[in-house]
This record gives structure tokens, sequence and C-alpha cells, in this order.
């Protein structure tokens, strides 16, 4: 099976290193020196990687045959792929793979049915699962321990406990000023999703 490992960035300095946005949760596993990745597009690569480090915070690479800026830089926006057996699994319990979340049935404690993830999308503060709901419509649902509290892969199926306003929002709660003399009258929203996994 092939999993997205790394997007290549721009050009770092003049000897061929790239910046690499990590998107695997083992980098020093996936992105290591000597490690051959497959490519989108395709005819990039496959590119053998031939040193990395981590400076100000940031992945860099270098890639075997790749040594200057001007080549580093026709790497950009290129995708990094990784060969990965399936029956593989992270060496964390807590930690998923997204083809092992794909297609999981999303349903409430009591069993009360809300969809099936379609989609995994990673941001910076947090991940998202894409609920397909069975009319067709999409939910977004905060990959959060507060939120999701049971992953369960033999059974195929993820079991969430949304709050007020999350699956359904004519449940949403609002939270108005306590003191409407003191404060116009204004209105706020709260919203808190909860600490990364």
């Amino acid at each position: 099976m092939q999993l997205v490992v790394a997007r290549i960035g721009r050009a770092h300095g003049i000897k061929g290193e790239v910046t690499v946005e990590v998107r695997t949760d083992e980098p020093e596993l996936r992105l290591a020196p000597g490690a051959v990745l497959a490519t989108e597009p395709a005819g990039t690569g496959p590119l053998t990687i031939e040193t990395g480090r981590v400076h100000s915070g940031r992945l860099l690479l270098r890639f075997e045959g790749v040594r200057d800026r001007t080549a580093a830089e026709a790497l950009r926006n290129t995708l990094l792929i990784a060969e990965v057996d399936p029956a593989e699994l992270p060496e964390d319990p807590e930690e998923f793979y997204d083809h092992q979340l794909m297609d999981l049935d999303v349903v409430l404690a009591d069993g009360t049915e809300i969809g099936r993830i379609t989609e995994i999308t990673h941001l910076p503060s947090q991940d998202l699962f894409i609920v397909e709901r069975p009319d067709g419509s999409e939910v977004m649902i905060p990959f959060v321990e507060e939120i999701v509290t049971e992953i369960d892969l033999d059974e195929q199926r993820a079991v969430i406990d949304p709050p007020p306003g999350l699956i359904d929002a004519d449940q949403a709660v609002i939270a108005s000023a306590r003191d409407e003399a003191g404060d116009d009258g204004a209105s706020s929203e709260e919203s808190s999703l909860g600490e990364d996994r």
C-alpha cells in the first residue's frame, strides 16, 4: 500500500537541499537516509534520500543526484510516497494510519449511526474526519480524544461523543452576554474542540 509521507517545499541553500512538509507521524522511519520513495508526479522519481537534517524546526532533505538549487527547486510540490505493508501498525496504539480509518462507520455510544469516514484532513492544529451522512451530506469531526472516544478496527467503527451542535446545527448552544445592560446586548459564540491527539 502506498502512503503520502511528505511534500517537497522550496529549495534551501545552493547544494540541493529542500524543505519538506512532513505528512507522517514516523519521519525518522519513512524519511531516513537511504529510503527510496515513489513520487507524484511519477516522472519525478523515484527519489533516494541521501541526507536529512532539521534546521530551524524544518526538515531538510537532499536526494541522490540533486546537487544544486535549480535541480532542488524543480522538485517543489512533489509528493513523496512510501510503500507500506497494509498489516503494519504504528508503534503507538493510540495512533492510526489514514488507510485504517477510511470507511469506518461513525456511531454514537448508543449505536446511533452518524455516517462513514470518507476523507481525513490533516490541519496544523488537529486532524478532521470528513464523514458522509446517510442523506449524502457531510460533517467534520475533530479527531480528538474528547470527541472520538474509541476506534475499533475489528468492528470497523469509530465511536464519538459530540458536543451539542457538532452533528446537528439546530442543537448548537450559543453563549449570550450575561449582563445585557453592561454589555450593549452583544452576544458571543464560543467553541472548544479540545486538545490534539
